[in-house]
């Protein structure tokens, strides 16, 4: 569904990306890991077509799309707008399904995606994605500012999106926690470099994992 090989993104002279090869296949949920400035945004800009590659292959077989980090929405429209938008490359106007798998968003949908709380607008972020109706979707930092129980409730949303509906999804994040419960497998991204890769209960006794982003070893998950 999602595949990289030996990717090279530059941001003019300074190299961002540097031979990444990677692969999410169809109905499966992978995490991308990695610290600031290892070059994450990069990588779902660039499958977003946002960015283009100086060299090296990208593929996607479907319809992807892309939740961006800080959600990035359009604050001073309504909810009910901002999902709209979502959906005008598709066509997609109805924006039931959406209040359906985020009830929260239902009476809010008249106010201004601005006035509203961090978890709310990465619902709103997070359902503005899905109204293009993607067969893949990249969620770049889904904690970023949320409280921990915030965080797990919409991890819960998604992780049953790909059970129920088999959305293949690439989850960038900073905490392996949380993609470690969330995804089978995983890459860590360093310095624009894959520097490990494999299934998340392995990297999880990673000494080199542990150090970096753990902090110690890891228990429990999101994933039933």
């Amino acid at each position: 569904m999602i595949e990289t090989r030996d990717l090279v993104v530059r941001h003019g002279s300074a190299t961002a990306l540097d031979q990444v090869s990677l692969s999410v296949r169809r109905g499966e949920m992978v995490a991308l890991l990695g610290p600031n400035g290892a070059g994450k945004s990069t990588l779902a800009d660039t499958l977003s077509g946002i960015l283009s590659p100086a060299a090296g292959t990208v593929r996607i077989g479907g319809r992807l799309a892309h939740v961006p980090e800080g959600r990035q929405l359009f604050p001073d429209l309504t909810v009910q707008d901002n999902l709209l938008l979502g959906g005008w490359r598709s066509g997609e106007r109805d924006t039931a399904f959406v209040y359906e798998l985020f009830p929260a968003l239902a009476q809010a949908r008249r106010r201004r995606a601005g006035v509203l709380s961090g978890g709310q607008q990465q619902m709103v972020a997070v359902g503005r994605a899905l109204m293009s109706r993607p067969d893949a979707l990249v969620v770049d930092e889904l904690s970023l500012g949320l409280a921990p129980n915030v965080t797990r409730d919409l991890a819960g949303h998604i992780v049953r999106l790909n059970a129920e509906r088999g959305l293949t999804v690439l989850l960038i994040e900073q905490n392996a926690r949380l993609a470690f419960g969330m995804c089978e497998r995983a890459y860590v991204l360093e310095a624009g470099r894959v520097v490990a890769q494999g299934p998340c209960a392995e990297l999880a006794g990673d000494p080199r994992v542990v150090r970096a982003y753990l902090g110690g070893a890891i228990g429990g998950g999101t994933r039933s």
